[in-house]
């Protein structure tokens, strides 16, 4: 394929797009007050007919409809003309239009599509991905922290078992282990000892990219909040081992050197041990401390138990607290919580307030008489009722300025009338207007002075006094 060809191709595209986008504009602004794109309303559904004119031998004769419908009924020539000149009860208005133009407006029906429902951030069927980008260097300087108890806490399991290693190679703690059968405590040590050489990797972290100006500015090691988690669940399990290894390394060494035993204390009930771990007042003189001050001397109580582990709890709840809401930013501070609470409720009134401005139907429109109300009815009069009522004093529709009424003259009737159509020509705009767009309609057509125009019909309404228009 030669070059002056291929550009042939783009230059068909935009020019089909062009036709496109012509006959939809000319569609809604010669054609929608009473033709659907996509169904039939007052008028027929418009996709295919051109191809049906075409079968029935009157291709030509379709321009003729458009043009002037009422001429070609009149003629007798046309079987497609007298075979829907009974489809509603209102004529078709003749149209302004080339035959070029009414080609546009069939091709644009033909080739409709439903367009796909946008989401809110404007992308077709999807949600844009917001992406937040890591305080990279917020995460390093925490990485380094706990890569350094990492190193301390090895460091102490080294040590730990370098001291019970020492134990268990001298002869007097072989002869103890024989004796106690602990052989299963030195396996354990062996495990856990080999379990900590198994590094834990994340596969999160990475150095930036260097040819990528975005991150030109980030530290030399990406690490991510799932790096960090990683890291303080191995320093945990490190820490673990620490104790457990600790504790371990006392039972030896009171193997190898025993405890004193103390003689046997008084028997206490169990819930005063565990609330209060006090001392018998008969043994006091055991925890009296040395110094002395006008002859009264200090007792060197326990603190409460129940005090204890409350003080240790308050600790470990203290770090959480210290990496869930300032170091990993997981959780919000007051502030920023109040923030996002006040946001919320706000987007709920927002919805709320929404919801009630469009909760109007029959039973709860009223009569608009604002400016703003009605200035908004008068474009949307302009732009959906003009070809059947022009400016209101009614061509193929009635005259909407005089007292005469087919159906009612109050908010509520105009209201529905409007919303859901009539048998005999009237199409439904419920499918084109909002409750309020329509509420602003029928305001507006309640407040036109009258203007001579088309023959009265229906019933006499008295008039109301503050416009001449009746109520």
């Amino acid at each position: 394929m030669k070059i002056h060809q291929l550009l042939i191709i783009p230059v068909l595209f935009l020019q089909t797009t062009v036709v496109f986008s012509q006959g939809e504009a000319l569609f809604k602004s010669k054609c929608n007050t009473c033709h659907a794109v996509d169904k039939n309303s007052t008028g027929p559904w418009l996709k295919g007919v051109k191809a049906k004119w075409s079968d029935a031998g009157e291709g030509e004769l379709l321009y003729d409809w458009v043009k002037n419908s009422k001429s070609l009924i009149a003629g007798g020539n046309s079987k497609m003309a007298l075979a829907i000149k009974d489809f509603s009860g209102s004529e078709m208005p003749p149209q302004q239009a080339s035959n070029e133009e009414i080609d546009q407006i069939l091709e644009y029906v033909d080739t409709y599509t439903p367009p796909v429902k946008a989401t809110e951030t404007g992308t077709p069927g999807a949600t844009e991905e917001v992406k937040l980008i890591p305080d990279y260097k917020g995460n390093l300087n925490i990485f380094y922290a706990l890569g350094t108890l990492m190193v301390i806490l090895l460091l102490a399991i080294i040590l730990m078992s370098s001291s019970i290693l020492s134990f268990v190679k001298s002869d007097l703690f072989r002869q103890k282990l024989k004796d106690r059968e602990n052989l299963t405590r030195l396996l354990i040590i062996l495990i856990s000892v080999g379990a900590v050489f198994f590094p834990g990797t994340s596969y999160g972290m990475s150095t930036p990219d260097p040819a990528n100006p975005a991150e030109a500015e980030y530290p030399w090691l990406l690490v991510e909040k799932f790096d960090l988690y990683v890291l303080i669940g191995i320093n945990l399990i490190l820490l673990v081992i620490v104790l457990y290894l600790r504790g371990l390394f006392n039972d030896f060494y009171y193997m190898v050197y025993p405890r004193k035993v103390k003689p046997a204390k008084p028997a206490q009930k169990r819930a005063v041990k565990i609330l209060v771990d006090s001392v018998p007042i008969e043994e006091e003189s055991s925890i009296l401390m040395e110094h002395e001050y006008d002859g009264i001397r200090e007792l060197d109580n326990n603190l409460p138990p129940w005090w204890v582990w409350g003080f240790y709890a308050s600790i470990v709840f203290a770090f959480i607290y210290l990496f869930n809401y300032h170091l990993f930013n997981t959780g919000d501070l007051q502030t920023e919580e109040y923030n996002k609470s006040m946001a919320l409720a706000q987007k709920e009134i927002d919805l709320y307030l929404k919801e009630a401005a469009m909760n109007v139907d029959e039973n709860t429109v009223t009569l608009l008489t604002d400016e703003t109300g009605l200035g908004s009815g008068k474009h949307l009069f302009e732009a959906n009722c003009t070809a059947c009522h022009k400016d209101g004093s009614g061509d193929i529709g009635p005259n909407l300025t005089d007292n005469f009424w087919l159906y009612g003259n109050d908010i509520k009737t105009v209201f529905g009338t409007i919303k859901n159509g009539t048998t005999n020509g009237m199409p439904e705009h419920a499918s084109k207007l909002n409750p309020v767009q329509l509420q602003q309609v029928a305001s507006y057509v309640l407040s036109l002075k009258y203007k001579p125009g088309k023959e009265p019909q229906g019933k006499e309404f008295p008039k109301n006094k503050r416009n001449g228009r009746s109520i």
